[in-house]
């Protein structure tokens, strides 16, 4: 499922009919112009429109031929998904790995699924699938289906050497439309979202990415995926992740269940000209300590808050923007688990060297629990939610969803509280929130005790 504020406004033609128009709108143009330079063409003008027109049929030909080639890969998904406390249906896309049913999708498809169903191209019933693993932070899962004969599975490219201006073909089920082929550029390398939790450099296509079709691929023209279809923001503009990034992430999973990344345990900010100018560094580049997580790598190194980090494991470390800062995120989640890393810094002005120990991340995506009989969902507190909510404390469990009418509507808990306390037993995580509900099942009435603001 993308994100897509227009509905589908007309009906899916032919590949074929659709790209005959293409052309043959071009050859007018181009044929009405040699006639107001040239009146009379030349048999020499003839035969170079003869070869243009060779030229566009061998395009199209190919285009076909790539679309006929992937679309047999490319499955229909629908996952029943529980959110704010309501069920929903989403429907997206995915393509098939290997010939034994791994498929890879959006981790937006499959969050929160109760069941998940894929269509494979040619077949009629559909298959349950197993989410094996999903991962926010490149928006990449991994299901699996037990299918009754071998499938089909696409070639691979390399896509960290695709080229901007690459022509590309994008093939999904928007709005339902199963196979439908879109055709386009890839339009720009290394996008960075700012979309929360999000680490990866896109490729931006003019390749339609609508709802639907994300999890879909992203082929070149001869016939290798080159990326897993993402969201559209609107029309033309479509951002896909690498495979080469899916592939690893589907490796982890397949291996372990888990994605193992890199933690140094700061938080930064870009650090631009007119503070580069307040500190009297009009040449320096880096990135600004915010602050240091009580426990982490970083601590036991000795940064501090302040410093200005230039150079991370022999690698230049910058960020004048917002944007820029996820070079440097990435940069680290990349770096193996258990390495000594050495880090320059600049400390009031004068250059100190460190060397950090890399933990493995903590969680990013906190579990969540259902409390049907109270009317609220909570959530355990990571790290991502102790800094973006600004906590004082990771114990406990954060509100998430209430709902009207319910004993905690009634009761005025509100999302953002954090539940330390219930009917005086202490709540300090997910689990011990879960034992202690089970003990107040009972009770008409009970003591919560919350953090507010």
């Amino acid at each position: 499922m993308t994100p897509s504020e227009h509905p589908a406004r007309e009906e899916a033609g032919s590949t074929r009919r659709s790209l005959a128009l293409i052309v043959a709108a071009w050859l007018l143009a181009v044929t009405a112009c040699g006639a107001a330079e040239n009146p009379a063409p030349s048999d020499t003008d003839s035969k170079e429109a003869v070869a243009r027109l060779a030229r566009f049929e061998e395009l199209q030909d190919t285009i076909i031929a790539v679309s006929e080639k992937v679309k047999p890969t490319v499955v229909h998904i629908e996952a029943i998904v529980r959110r704010d406390g309501r069920r929903a249906k989403v429907t997206g896309s995915g393509i098939i790995i290997d010939a034994e049913g791994h498929i890879l999708t959006n981790h937006h498809i499959v969050d929160e699924e109760e069941s998940v169903t894929v269509t494979i191209p040619g077949e009629k019933k559909k298959l349950e699938a197993e989410t094996l693993g999903a991962d926010i932070q490149t928006d990449v899962a991994v299901i699996k289906v037990n299918p009754d004969k071998p499938l089909a599975f696409p070639k691979f490219a390399d896509s960290d050497k695709v080229r901007v201006g690459e022509w590309v073909i994008a093939i999904g089920n928007p709005y339902g439309l199963d196979g439908t082929v879109s055709f386009g550029i890839v339009s720009a390398k290394g996008r960075n979202l700012e979309v929360e939790d999000l680490i990866n450099e896109f490729i931006q296509t003019d390749a339609m990415i609508d709802h639907g079709s994300s999890g879909g691929p992203l082929s070149n023209l001869r016939g290798e995926v080159v990326g897993v279809n993402s969201r559209g923001q609107g029309r033309g503009i479509g951002f896909t992740i690498p495979i080469n990034t899916a592939l690893k992430v589907r490796d982890q999973i397949v291996a372990s269940g888990s994605i193992e990344r890199g933690y140094l345990g700061v938080s930064v900010q870009p650090f631009d000209r007119d503070i580069a100018e307040h500190f009297g560094l009009p040449d320096a580049t880096g990135v600004i300590i915010n602050s240091v997580r009580e426990g982490s790598p970083a601590e036991a190194a000795g940064f501090q808050a302040g410093d200005l980090m230039t150079r991370f494991d022999g690698q230049p470390v910058e960020a004048e923007e917002e944007k820029e800062l996820s070079k440097f995120q990435r940069l680290v989640a990349n770096t193996e688990v258990g390495k000594s890393v050495k880090v320059d810094l600049l400390r009031d002005g004068k250059p100190v060297a460190v060397t950090a120990v890399i933990a493995r991340q903590p969680k990013v995506q906190a579990e969540e629990e259902e409390a049907r009989d109270l009317g609220i969902n909570v959530k355990e507190i990571t790290e991502s939610i102790y800094i973006s909510q600004r906590l004082d404390t990771m114990d406990g469990v954060i509100v998430s969803y209430v709902e009207g009418g319910t004993p905690a509507a009634e009761s005025n808990l509100q999302i953002g509280d954090v539940i330390q306390e219930m009917d005086g037993k202490p709540v300090k995580n997910l689990a011990e929130f879960t034992s202690v509900l089970k003990t107040t099942e009972k009770s008409k009435r009970f003591l919560v005790k919350a953090l507010r603001g």
